[in-house]
């Protein structure tokens, strides 16, 4: 049988091959509370305007509230014959209310229908997942003030480098999330707009008011043009790449927690809570959420570039291919989610192994900067002399197999004549990190001022969202 919403074009109904590739009802029913908000406001606006009577209207609100009741209930059966949400929505209020039903759609196409609904989706999610950034965030800066004085080697190249605190590595990730939240937050501004009332593509002959039903879903303001309302998807791309430069940066964070978690490394821990076993090694702990937050970040880029190859060579205006959208910002950002709520589980979970940190920072000769720098302040050398004599230094204590606050001042001076035992003052890796006074730099004076600024930051975030 052909869709009896299509009225008198079609006789005979779709091929099946057409209605599988076609119908879209089994993922775009995460759509049914924007669609449902989006008729009721645009029922209300046709009302006041004069374009349906009221009791058409109230009609519509009734039976648009009991099929929200029923979807969300589990009652409410999608008919995938009906294609798409749009569809199942209006047959079924037109079950519910008769013939007032029809009336929903005058002014209004599907095409700006999905327009306003993925629009409504992709603002309330991005909501949710600034909470999420939000929790995120905020339990690193927790551990960060814990932890402001909780020495670490800090790694370039993934080789010990200089020492730092584990306060100060969380409050980087602080940071970078900070970023993404900024990003979202700018792609939700530019989002919000509504192309309610541009109809299939060239606006409509009816006497509307664009600007009511913005208002009545929260926008800031109606888009300017009926063709770029409708073939617009560009909110989407923008919050997709936000979405896959977020996820990177919490795959950094995960591999962090891979490597951290290694028996090679033993920096951290994480309870039963976050890590699995091995069938057959009794004595595994696998950090598996880490690597499953590490692994969304593919399918959360594959998404955005998935989305970007549908948009690339579509005219103007709406074409089917844009059916597409939906798939793929509903994994990404699902995805995202998920992500974030399993890093924050493991930031709060984690419990670091303060002793072998401290170790691992003494190793690699990672002071020989600061004895570079002692060599610059007391000597008045030049920095790249400094360099040279402390190479020198570090050449002796690897072929010896010490640290370097453990070279006799007798070598030191052998090596520059000038060198006093003062310098053994900025040879520990407690000291070092002291001495990292500068803005932004790692001395747990400083770690605690960031963390705690971060904390009453969101806190004050928090109250105003209350």
């Amino acid at each position: 049988m052909s869709n009896r919403m299509w009225g008198g074009r079609f006789a005979e109904g779709p091929d099946a091959i057409m209605e599988e590739i076609n119908a879209s009802i089994g993922f775009d029913k995460k759509l049914y509370a924007q669609d449902i908000r989006g008729s009721k406001a645009h029922a209300k606006m046709l009302a006041e305007q004069g374009i349906i009577g009221a009791d058409d209207a109230a009609a519509i609100d009734r039976g648009l509230d009991t099929i929200l009741s029923e979807i969300e209930s589990g009652a409410f059966v999608f008919k995938r014959s009906l294609e798409d949400i749009h569809m199942n929505i209006e047959a079924r209020l037109a079950e519910l209310i008769g013939p007032s039903a029809g009336r929903l759609h005058t002014a209004r196409s599907r095409n700006d229908q999905v327009a306003v609904d993925i629009r409504l989706w992709v603002r309330d999610t991005l909501d949710q997942l600034d909470t999420q950034f939000e929790e995120l965030m905020e339990a690193l800066a927790t551990r960060a003030l814990d932890h402001a004085a909780t020495v670490m080697p800090g790694f370039t190249h993934l080789q010990s480098a200089q020492p730092v605190t584990f306060g100060h590595h969380l409050l980087a990730y602080v940071e970078m999330f900070a970023r993404d939240r900024s990003r979202f937050a700018d792609a939700r501004a530019r989002l919000n707009e509504c192309p309610l009332g541009a109809a299939a593509l060239a606006g409509t002959s009816f006497p509307i008011a664009r600007e009511t039903t913005a208002a009545l879903l929260g926008f800031d303001r109606p888009t300017a043009n009926s063709l770029d309302s409708v073939a617009d998807r560009d909110f989407a791309l923008e919050a997709l790449a936000a979405a896959s430069i977020a996820a990177v940066h919490l795959s950094r964070f995960a591999e962090e927690i891979v490597i951290w978690t290694s028996a090679q490394f033993g920096f951290v821990k994480l309870s039963d809570k976050f890590t699995t076993g091995s069938s057959i090694m009794p004595q595994k702990r696998n950090p598996d959420a880490a690597e499953l937050v590490r692994a969304k970040t593919g399918r959360i880029s594959g998404s955005f570039n998935a989305l970007l190859m549908v948009m690339k060579g579509l005219p103007l205006t709406y074409q089917k291919d844009m059916q597409e959208d939906k798939e793929q910002i509903f994994d990404a950002l699902e995805s995202l989610s998920l992500s974030l709520a399993a890093m924050t589980g493991m930031v709060r979970d984690l419990t670091p192994n303060e002793a072998r940190m401290k170790k691992a920072a003494g190793s690699g000769f990672a002071t020989a900067t600061d004895l570079a720098d002692w060599c610059v302040r007391t000597l008045g050398i030049p920095f790249r002399e400094a360099h040279h004599v402390t190479g020198r230094i570090v050449a002796i204590a690897a072929e010896r197999d010490i640290t370097l606050d453990k070279v006799p001042l007798a070598d030191l001076q052998a090596v520059h004549a000038g060198i006093t035992e003062d310098v053994y003052s900025v040879l520990s890796v407690a000291k070092s990190v002291a001495s990292r006074t500068s803005y932004g730099g790692t001395a747990p004076k400083n770690v605690r001022a960031q963390a705690k600024r971060w904390i009453a930051r969101l806190a004050k975030e928090r109250a105003k969202k209350a």
